[in-house]
């Protein structure tokens, strides 16, 4: 099971805003793929998923502010269970 967190952009960010998933709840995805798109107090940035398999969980919801490294997603294959 692979995390999906909220990632840090700049030495100065803090967290950011999940502005919307563009992946949901049990897609399949692809390592390059769009899961959802953030935006910072500078920047709106599209989000990609790092391994493949299905979004097994969205943990963090659109609109959310989130602090950065936090985990906000998990991308596993279809019979695993989420921790």
């Amino acid at each position: 099971m692979d995390k999906v967190i909220m990632p840090k952009l700049g030495p100065d960010m803090e967290s950011g805003t999940i502005q919307k998933w563009i992946k949901k709840e049990g897609d399949k995805v692809a390592a390059g793929d769009v899961l959802l798109e953030i935006m910072t107090d500078k920047v709106t940035m599209e989000i990609e998923a790092t391994s493949s398999g299905y979004l097994k969980k969205i943990v963090c919801a659109e609109g959310e502010e989130v602090p950065v490294t936090t985990v906000i997603g998990y991308i596993g294959e279809k019979n695993e269970k989420i921790p």
